[in-house]
């Protein structure tokens, strides 16, 4: 990865009475423009998020979606749709007057980058994908019940946190509390949300990451939004990222997964892949989910380079 840089734009935008945007720009401000779309839903950026990019050569755009990270207010539901955050990409894009861009996104940040790419493609120039999230109602129910088949001691934990009784149906169970009025009721079942998600997203668990996804600016974005996201399918029809391919295959793209992602399986990623003739895939033999895995981020860095160099992917 490239080495640390600071941002040299940043400021906060308004898009509704609700909502207000952190958003940044690092890198060469007359680069080629490239937008990083994070994870969660509720993930929020990081300063370590800037380093897939060769600073020198891209003009790096960030920014925290509703509800997440430094935006405010952190952990909000309320008007906070896949449409909603289209809209915020494009109201961002203009008002740092930007034509085209190379859109970059992991995770849930994939699932918005292909929506956002399906609804606006004259605006990419390519995708570069990660740990590939589609959110269909078997993704849904893979994270919410299938990971105990890895993971069996962390789901345990994860389903023992709410009564026996409300154990067939953990998701709505969870959306119960998390959307709850009451602060300790929807902090705690977010911090349980987010330990769940923490302790699988690498091949071999951190304990650090771990402890930053119990903490309360983390894991409020990410257990309200993630659940809230999941129970209304992302907004959108059941697999209508792969049936509205179409409208963006003609452009480049490369997918990077992680074999033994678990949080986002790669069978997501394969079909994908073979949906999108001509984009290119490269599974990661020793990665699970992650970012920061060493194997994915390499392979992310190797992507963005080559863009750089050919405007394609090889």
């Amino acid at each position: 990865m490239f080495p640390p840089i600071e941002a040299y734009r940043q400021g906060m935008l308004e898009v509704d009475a609700i909502h207000t945007l952190y958003w940044e720009e690092c890198g060469n401000p007359d680069g080629q423009a490239v937008l990083f779309l994070h994870g969660g839903p509720g993930g929020g950026t990081s300063p370590t998020h800037r380093r897939f990019f060769d600073p020198a050569h891209y003009r790096i755009v960030l920014f925290d979606q509703r509800g997440a990270g430094k935006s405010t207010p952190l952990g909000e539901y309320r008007h906070n749709t896949t449409a909603l955050l289209i809209e915020d990409i494009e109201r961002i894009r203009e008002m740092l007057g930007i034509e085209q861009w190379l859109v970059f996104g992991g995770s849930w940040g994939s699932t918005l980058a292909l929506a956002y790419g399906e609804e606006h493609p004259v605006r990419c120039l390519g995708f570069v994908l990660r740990g590939i999230f589609l959110c269909t109602k078997a993704e849904v129910d893979w994270f919410v019940n299938g990971m105990n088949h890895f993971y069996p001691e962390v789901h345990q934990r994860f389903a023992e946190a709410v009564p026996h009784s409300e154990r067939g149906n953990l998701l709505q169970a969870y959306v119960k509390r998390l959307f709850d009025e009451e602060p300790a009721i929807y902090k705690e079942a977010a911090r349980n949300w987010s330990r769940y998600e923490g302790s699988c997203l690498f091949l071999e668990p951190q304990a650090q990451a771990i402890e930053d996804f119990e903490s309360d600016e983390v894991s409020l974005g990410i257990g309200r939004l993630e659940a809230h996201y999941m129970l209304n399918a992302a907004f959108m029809d059941e697999d209508q990222l792969v049936k509205n391919i179409h409208k963006i295959r003609h452009l480049p793209a490369v997918i990077v997964q992680g074999r033994y992602d678990v949080i986002c399986p790669p069978v997501s990623a394969y079909r994908l892949h073979q949906a999108w003739s001509g984009s290119k895939l490269h599974m990661i033999s020793d990665a699970g989910h992650a970012a920061m895995e060493p194997g994915i981020a390499k392979e992310l860095v190797r992507a963005t380079e080559q863009f750089k160099l050919y405007r394609k992917f090889l």
